[in-house]
């Protein structure tokens, strides 16, 4: 990555296109790991600002992207911390009951698999969890993982499936899936899981 010289900025078309076609995977990456609309549409918006405001050359489109997936994975991970921090010195300030009390069996439902699903990937050790975000929520396919991290393709592989095989091994943990339905879990953008 180099610089841009005074005089070379991006053109409103190129970013406009680089903007189009980068946000939504930016968005829901940010939005699986910091877990708010809010943060996570700020936080793909400074990653762009950074973009803008470096003028930086990349020899292509798709190097910007992963440039920008890098910087937006990052951010989030620090979000959350911080947020995870501020949560437990809250807590512990107040000593307040963290529990909901919402209505309706399907809402309910809906709610505990996703918080089950977001717990248990908290659980997994950060190679681990990154790209099944990535494969599961950024719906990126196993190269570009490999480029947004800086490792191979064939490592991607062997930890998407044993991320898989973790989750699922803590879902079933927690009555999930059965042993035979393991292989064909499936997720949604929202955070549930299908077992088809």
């Amino acid at each position: 990555m180099e610089t841009k010289a005074p005089g070379q900025e991006f053109s409103t078309t190129e970013f406009r296109r680089l903007y189009d076609s980068a946000f939504p995977i930016l968005f829901r990456v940010a939005y699986r790991i910091a877990n708010s609309e809010e943060a996570a549409e700020d936080l793909c918006q400074e990653a762009f600002f950074r973009l803008y405001e470096k003028n930086m050359v990349f020899p292509n489109p798709e190097e910007a992207k992963y440039w920008l997936i890098r910087v937006v994975k990052n951010a989030s991970l620090n979000y959350a911390k911080r947020k995870d921090r501020e949560r437990k010195a809250y807590q512990r300030a107040f000593r307040e009951d963290v529990r909901t009390g919402e209505t309706g069996e399907g809402l309910l439902i809906r709610k505990e698999t996703q918080t089950e699903i977001q717990e248990a990937l908290e659980k997994l050790p950060e190679n681990l969890r990154m790209v099944l975000i990535l494969k599961e929520y950024g719906e990126l396919n196993y190269k570009e993982i490999g480029r947004a991290l800086g490792i191979s393709e064939g490592n991607v592989k062997v930890r998407v499936f044993r991320a898989r095989e973790r989750l699922a091994g803590l879902l079933k943990a927690d009555m999930g899936p059965s042993p035979a339905e393991v292989g064909s879990l499936s997720f949604s953008k929202d955070g549930s899981y299908d077992v088809s």
